[in-house]
């Protein structure tokens, strides 16, 4: 490669142009942009080609939940690529890495899980969920069993079942999604739907039951499983009412189907608890996990799987005709085992559950006074904004506006990385911030805000 040192940041812009396709980009408009190019990284912050210092208020992707320049997951690596670099999970073969993280997942999940699939990313992972379902219902002589379903809004990969499960409407139109015998119900998500004069418990119980109307409307012979994210992540940090999951595990086991729970955000502490199912007060069959994994340090995915399915498929189940050549990588299963050492080492789950996660609660209600903010909602370390035009009757901007753009374009000028989705502006900060740290980013926040209103003022949007 030619030296990258003695690229400037227009070298780089015009290589990516000509060379990379990014993921859910408008590769015209990018290129007409340029890229921002990040180069390095250390605990919350990143730095980009002009030496601009970033807090980085999403973790990367969700992801990297011990923070970046952690040296024991560098050192794991490199120890695991000198003595065994890859080998793969077939042949009836296996290798240390990978039986250790096994061993590892089954202590730190809930104590129905005492078998894993591993997979390359949470997308593969969730297209596990659909062959092994599919194939639990085959083994016990209910072929019929096909459906699944998810949510409107919901995101669970972009692989083509991943984001068939998904609800996302703009995946849908491109492609010819979602594929055959996947199905989505709304989405539990307040602003939307909830009724005048309706409480949050009751509206939560209401939301449920629309999962018991589409199985009674299929037929429950016909239906496999339900999955879920315990938060709706990248739908927009979309907190269910606390009656919502207890009330929908109810309905599962009314009507005998699987219980999925997507934890490819919500794992690892994100919520303050191991897994987001524990915080929700539900019970899963599988559970999908990636980025947290490993905090992002290197791919790796996988499905946890309860006692009621891997049951079946050891004891009855024969061959299971799925997997992938990165299945179980050593390399990735060390830096998942250094990684998870560093969430227990350092207690992040209590530290999220005790201490910034409430902290990061008191600073989302402050923020919740400013003008443009109609509902500021946390869960553990993760948080949401809601902007709209007036306070008083949450009535939004107008689309055309694009207020979540807006202030997200002033977010990245302010050495401040916080995303939009529609007129949620939302974060998820590395499980390692301190509340100086919190403070600092409700800060910045704080004067995006301010920015964004002088732009409303300005234009003439209120």
């Amino acid at each position: 490669m030619t030296g990258t040192t003695q690229r400037t940041t227009q070298d780089w812009q015009a290589a990516d142009s000509a060379h990379f396709l990014h993921p859910f980009t408008d590769f015209q408009g990018l290129a007409r942009k340029g890229a921002r190019i990040i180069t390095e990284a250390d605990n919350i912050y990143l730095r980009d080609s002009d030496g601009h210092r970033i807090l980085d208020a999403m973790s990367g992707l969700w992801c990297v939940n011990v923070g970046y320049g952690q040296r024991a997951l560098v050192d794991a690596a490199a120890t695991q690529m000198q003595q065994l670099p890859f080998y793969n999970a077939f042949f009836q073969t296996a290798t240390p890495p990978a039986i250790a993280l096994a061993e590892k997942l089954a202590e730190v999940t809930p104590p129905q899980f005492q078998h894993v699939f591993f997979s390359g990313s949470g997308s593969e992972g969730n297209d596990t969920v659909v062959r092994m379902v599919r194939r639990y219902w085959d083994v016990l002589g209910q072929p019929a069993r096909q459906v699944i379903i998810s949510r409107h809004n919901a995101y669970h990969g972009s692989t083509m079942a991943g984001a068939s499960l998904g609800g996302m409407s703009g995946m849908h139109a491109q492609g010819g999604l979602p594929i055959p015998n996947i199905t989505h119900i709304d989405q539990p998500y307040w602003v939307e739907h909830k009724l005048p004069g309706e409480t949050m418990d009751a509206f939560g119980i209401r939301a449920a039951g629309w999962l018991e109307a589409k199985i009674l409307a299929i037929g429950a012979d016909k239906v496999a499983a339900f999955i879920g994210e315990p938060v709706q992540g990248a739908g927009g940090v979309i907190i269910p009412p606390a009656t919502y999951w207890p009330e929908i595990q109810r309905i599962c086991d009314r009507h005998g189907i699987l219980l999925v729970s997507d934890e490819v955000i919500c794992g690892f502490g994100r919520t303050g608890h191991w897994f987001g199912c524990e915080t929700m007060g539900f019970r899963p069959d599988l559970m999908t996990f990636a980025k947290g994994v490993t905090s992002g340090y290197i791919p790796l995915g996988g499905v946890m799987v309860g006692d009621r399915v891997a049951k079946v498929l050891i004891e009855q189940g024969g061959e299971f005709e799925h997997g992938y050549t990165y299945s179980g990588h050593p390399v990735a299963c060390a830096v998942a085992l250094a990684n998870i050492k560093i969430i227990q080492d350092q207690n992040l789950v209590g530290h999220v559950h005790d201490d910034v996660g409430p902290y990061l609660a008191e600073a989302f209600a402050l923020l919740g006074e400013h003008p443009l903010v109609g509902a500021a909602e946390t869960c553990g370390l993760m948080g949401a904004l809601l902007l709209v035009q007036d306070k008083a009757t949450l009535k939004p901007f107008d689309a055309a506006v694009g207020i979540g753009m807006v202030c997200r374009g002033h977010c990245f000028a302010n050495g401040l990385i916080m995303r939009a989705v529609g007129n949620r502006m939302i974060i998820a900060p590395p499980l390692v911030i301190t509340r100086a740290q919190i403070d600092e980013m409700a800060a910045l926040i704080r004067r995006c805000l301010d920015l964004t209103l002088a732009d409303v003022r300005r234009h003439g949007w209120l």
